[in-house]
Formats: structure tokens, sequence, C-alpha cells
């Protein structure tokens, strides 16, 4: 089943600026996906293929800085978790801003001063 994840961020101009919005397999997805570069305050909604909104979230913070924060659905609820990538996440999606969506393959980092990772970008759905 396809879903849509759109990203907000509200604190942005007057009116808040789309971060993201990218379609997503559910069963790919799982219960977490990352995002790079995730902006420090976000609003989450997650649309079933009809458009109905099956999870949300409003005001998630990131806690931290880092490159990349976590995305944990627990139902119809969502949590902002900020992380450092571990070997466990290779094959984890990213959201990335402006809609598209690709598979971590690699991460590495060196005492969170430097890191280097690679991702894997496809055109299916």
């Amino acid at each position: 089943m396809t879903e849509t994840w759109g990203l907000w961020f509200p604190s942005a101009g007057s009116t808040g600026l789309l971060f993201t919005r990218t379609r997503l397999d559910r069963e790919d997805a799982g219960d977490r996906v990352l995002v790079h570069a995730a902006p420090p305050v976000v609003d989450v909604t997650v649309r079933d293929g009809d458009g109905q909104v099956v999870a949300q979230a409003s005001g998630l913070e990131r806690g931290a800085e880092g490159p990349m924060s976590a995305l944990v659905r627990h139902g119809e609820r969502v949590e902002l978790e900020d992380l450092w990538p571990t070997d466990a996440d290779a094959g984890r999606l990213v959201l990335l801003a402006g809609g598209e969506t690709g598979r971590l393959t690699s991460w590495w980092h060196q005492d969170r001063s430097e890191w280097r990772w690679q991702l894997e970008l496809c055109n299916h759905v």
C-alpha cells in the first residue's frame, strides 16, 4: 500500500514551508523512516492511497544537532528521534528535502565531527 508522507516546517516564513512530500510503500517504510537535515520543528502528516490521514504529529522538535533524524510511527501517532545512524539502519528509507526518498546503503562517522553516507535512489514507487 502506498502512503504519502508530508513534512511541513511551520516556523519558516509567515505561514510555514513544505519540507518534503513523498510516496512510500507502507511495508517498505515499516515503523521508522530517516530524515536527512530535518528542520528544527516539523509537522508530519501521513495519508493513505485515498488521501485519508492515517498518522500525524505537530510541532516535533529536534533536540540535538546532527545530519539525521528518525520519524517513528506508533499507530496514528508519529514521534521524532534525533540519531546518528548505525549499521542497523542500513536499508532504511531516507526522506530528503524536496520530495526524494532513497535507501541508506552505508553510513560512517568519526566522533560525530564528520560523516559519509551513501544513498540509493530509484524511480520505482
